[in-house]
């Protein structure tokens, strides 16, 4: 059976795993002619209660996310990839990346990162990457 994956989802957030998740999916990407979707979501969760206290966090949490994924899209082009959108939302990664950004875009392939947490810590919060193979529609690539 031959299958191509035209709408691949990656996911980052500027850490090593997103990285190697990221250069993974640039491979995929033009072995499938496919379109690139350089996903990033700002975990407003995060510094929702801080926020009372330092109003800048949000749009320092924004500009971050513009700076991360403008430097991805241009490793990108200068890798050949010419057919990629950009893709910045708010809310809880572990949501957002498996049901809305992967809905919207149509996607068939999410690549995302492993995370390096603890037995405990993944028993009481469970991972970003873990929550996105459980509720994602499509196939998910969990690189390590």
């Amino acid at each position: 059976m031959d299958f191509e994956y035209k709408q691949i989802v990656v996911a980052v957030d500027g850490s090593e795993a997103s990285e190697k998740a990221f250069y993974k999916a640039l491979d995929i990407v033009r072995r499938n002619d496919a379109r690139l979707i350089l996903a990033h979501v700002v975990d407003s969760r995060t510094f929702a209660t801080a926020e009372a206290y330092d109003r800048t966090l949000a749009e320092r949490a924004e500009e971050y996310a513009k700076e991360l994924v403008d430097s991805y899209v241009e490793i990108a082009k200068n890798a050949g990839i010419t057919n990629l959108v950009r893709c910045v939302e708010y809310g809880s990664p572990k949501v957002k990346i498996a049901k809305d950004i992967a809905e919207t875009f149509e996607a068939d392939l999410i690549v995302c990162g492993a995370t390096g947490m603890g037995a405990v810590e993944r028993f009481l919060i469970g991972s970003v990457s873990e929550n996105i193979t459980r509720h994602a529609n499509c196939d998910v690539l969990v690189v390590r």
